[in-house]
């Protein structure tokens, strides 16, 4: 005699993927971890949440860099290539476009 058993298949549908939210510089300047809101930083047309990343806990990282600003000119300074964004606490949350005229 063979034991027979339920088997649920559970199709996994993925979510549709949020539209991608724009921030301006003006906008971006907002985002600095004061009031409760995120630290979000810019490098090269992309928007970081880095809220969680230990170098940008206290606000200014490494007493050098101001949150909620495009950082690109200033990465070839520093002693990191663009590699540390793809760290797990660098969240990317929009991209950075040009100020409205």
């Amino acid at each position: 005699m063979r034991l027979g058993y339920n088997v649920c298949m559970s199709s996994h549908v993925e979510p549709a993927p949020l539209p991608e939210t724009s921030f301006t510089s003006r906008q971006l300047r907002q985002y600095t971890g004061e009031r409760g809101r995120p630290i979000y930083i810019a490098y090269a047309g992309i928007v970081y949440d880095v809220s969680l990343c230990p170098k940008w806990r206290r606000g200014l990282h490494e007493n050098l860099h101001w949150p909620g600003q495009d950082l690109t000119p200033e990465l070839g300074d520093a002693p990191h290539t663009a590699s540390v964004f793809d760290h797990p606490c660098a969240k990317r949350v929009g991209r950075l476009i040009p100020d409205e005229v």
